[in-house]
């Protein structure tokens, strides 16, 4: 009987472990992440103190920017571009940094490097954010198609053409060797356009807003699509491809890619749909803090669930811009519009500065040959990426793409922060090649943004494309200071004033509504917007009439001017 018990336990112990065996291969259980070691004592102390001089360091620059845009709006110098005068004074300033540090009267050789997780957490978001939310401009969905087009098989058309060049003329032995994935990357990250100086010029000269929103539609797209390819080539140069056929490695990438853009793109649309569902119009000041919430919010989440921060924040902000902004009160819409304006000017000017100290700060390998051939491929690839697919549009099209407006098209292919940031973030060894990288990025941004930037007012007066009214003008009237006009103006046309009447008037009833227009005014529209009554709309001009006065007694109660002053105030 003891023998049947002992041997009964033994078999019962051995079918548990067999259990416990099979159990544990198909459940494995998950890896607890890594928990980061925190700095103590004199080395949390020097962290700090290095942190802290890095952050005074940064807001030097930025002021010393802040006041040279200041001078340029003072003494009207319209013609010169904010970005390239920031960029000319980061020069300067590196300069002069460089002869400090030579005469060994100073050292900030770390603080004036760009770091690039800086600019992925803190600079790159709000500039996304706001030149998404700064899509409600007429006629964005009505070439939602032909910008879609551009911005992503463009964008990969191009970054094909360059990194394929780029390797097989390295295999040919004409310029440095670097491998498929390598130059994929850069192929893809010198492929983000950034048109700030062509913008400018085009609102200045009142050119065809189609050319407008094409050519700034397709940059604000197209920066989110660079990033993500050149996440992808990053992805395929970590894993080892070796014993994978081109084939499998095109499939892999491909996957990885369509994840990336819809799995951000659906995330940040979600977002966006949910804050247009939060009702805080009666308290401005929550509301407003809660849409600077949302305004970060599908940032955090893509990137902490391995997806595309900045394609999220995109596509939550032309959301927000098209359904929330709508909901909000009239207070928090100015607010909303002209903080996230000032935001994205002190961002994109701390970027802008730092490209130009970067040319000193920054350990440069430079190779004649392949920046030249590079420039080549760059241009090259823009204009495979403009004009093929520009004729085959306007077979869809009503509105065409004249040869004029393609050929601005491609010459407004600048590149900016996005490319030069992205070129530090590449993790490629040896350090030679990164350097080789940078160094050529750089060279690339300067080329574009001082050359065929300049050179973008010339070639529109000398093509004739601008608009019959402003040819009329001065050229003394042409102002291309972005900041002047950011600080004079508050977009009407974003200010929600349509009461539920006049909006089933203006789009319910129209006829001529097609595809996804159709759809949003149908449904999309008055499910995720509420419409002002009568009653909501008094009460917003009282409030904003409320401010209004409560600023001028506050003025009033200043220092007394002159009664000219006064009158002209009032």
């Amino acid at each position: 009987m003891a023998e049947f018990a002992n041997a009964t336990h033994e078999v019962i112990n051995v079918t548990l472990r067999t259990t416990l065996a099979a159990t544990t291969k198909l459940v494995m259980p998950t890896p607890a992440k890594p928990i980061l070691p925190v700095q103590t004592g004199v080395q949390a102390q020097q962290e700090e103190q290095s942190s802290g001089m890095t952050i005074f360091f940064s807001l030097l620059v930025l002021a010393i920017c802040i006041i040279l845009v200041h001078l340029l709006i003072k003494y009207r110098l319209h013609f010169l571009p904010e970005s390239v005068a920031v960029v000319s004074l980061g020069i300067l300033m590196g300069a002069f940094i460089k002869i400090i540090e030579a005469q060994k009267l100073a050292n900030w050789k770390e603080e004036e490097m760009f770091r690039p997780n800086m600019f992925f957490l803190l600079l790159l978001p709000p500039i996304i954010f706001e030149s998404g939310y700064s899509l409600h401009k007429g006629n964005f969905f009505q070439n939602i198609g032909s910008i879609t087009l551009f911005s992503v098989f463009g964008t990969a058309i191009s970054a094909f053409i360059v990194g394929g060049g780029i390797y097989f003329l390295g295999q040919a032995d004409v310029i440095y060797k670097l491998n498929m994935t390598d130059s994929f990357a850069f192929g893809s990250l010198i492929s983000a356009v950034d048109p700030v100086a062509t913008i400018a010029i085009f609102n200045a000269l009142n050119v065809d807003p189609v050319l407008n929103m094409l050519v700034f539609g397709e940059s604000i797209l197209n920066d989110a699509v660079s990033i993500v390819l050149t996440n992808t080539a990053e992805g395929l140069t970590r894993e080892n491809m070796s014993d994978v056929s081109g084939w499998q490695t095109f499939l892999q990438a491909l996957g990885y890619f369509l994840k990336m853009f819809f799995g951000s793109a659906a995330l940040g649309t979600l977002t966006g749909l949910i804050s247009a569902l939060i009702d805080l119009r009666k308290t401005p000041s929550l509301e407003f803090g809660m849409m600077i919430i949302f305004a970060y919010l599908p940032y955090g989440l893509a990137e902490g669930i391995s997806l595309s921060g900045i394609m999220a924040i995109l596509f939550s902000g032309i959301v927000m811009s098209h359904y929330t902004h709508h909901n909000l009160s009239p207070v928090t819409q100015i607010l909303m519009q002209q903080t996230l304006r000032t935001v994205a000017f002190m961002c994109e000017t701390c970027v802008f500065a730092f490209l130009g100290l970067s040319i000193f700060s920054f350990p440069h390998k430079f190779e004649m040959s392949f920046v030249i051939w590079c420039i080549v491929l760059v241009l090259f690839g823009r204009a495979v990426n403009i004009f093929p697919l520009s004729y085959l549009l306007n077979f869809f099209r009503d509105h065409k793409i004249t040869p004029k407006m393609m050929f601005i098209m491609w010459f407004s292919g600048l590149r900016g922060a996005i490319p030069y940031a992205l070129s530090l973030h590449l993790g490629l060894e040896p350090i030679e090649k990164r350097q080789l990288i940078g160094t050529t990025t750089i060279i690339i941004v300067l080329f574009t943004v001082l050359l065929l930037g300049g050179g973008t007012m010339p070639l529109i007066r000398l093509i004739d494309i601008e608009d019959s009214k402003a040819r009329k003008r001065n050229k003394k009237d042409i102002n291309l200071s972005k900041t002047e006009k950011m600080g004079n103006t508050v977009e009407s046309e974003h200010l929600s004033e349509l009461t539920e009447e006049e909006y089933e008037a203006q789009y319910i009833k129209r006829q001529d509504l097609k595809g996804f227009m159709w759809l949003d005014a149908k449904y999309l529209n008055p499910f995720f917007t509420r419409r002002l009554t009568q009653e909501d709309l008094h009460h917003g001009r009282i409030q904003m009439k409320t401010l209004t006065n409560k600023w001028y007694e506050e003025v009033r109660q200043g220092p007394s001017g002159s009664e000219d002053d006064e009158q002209e105030l009032l």
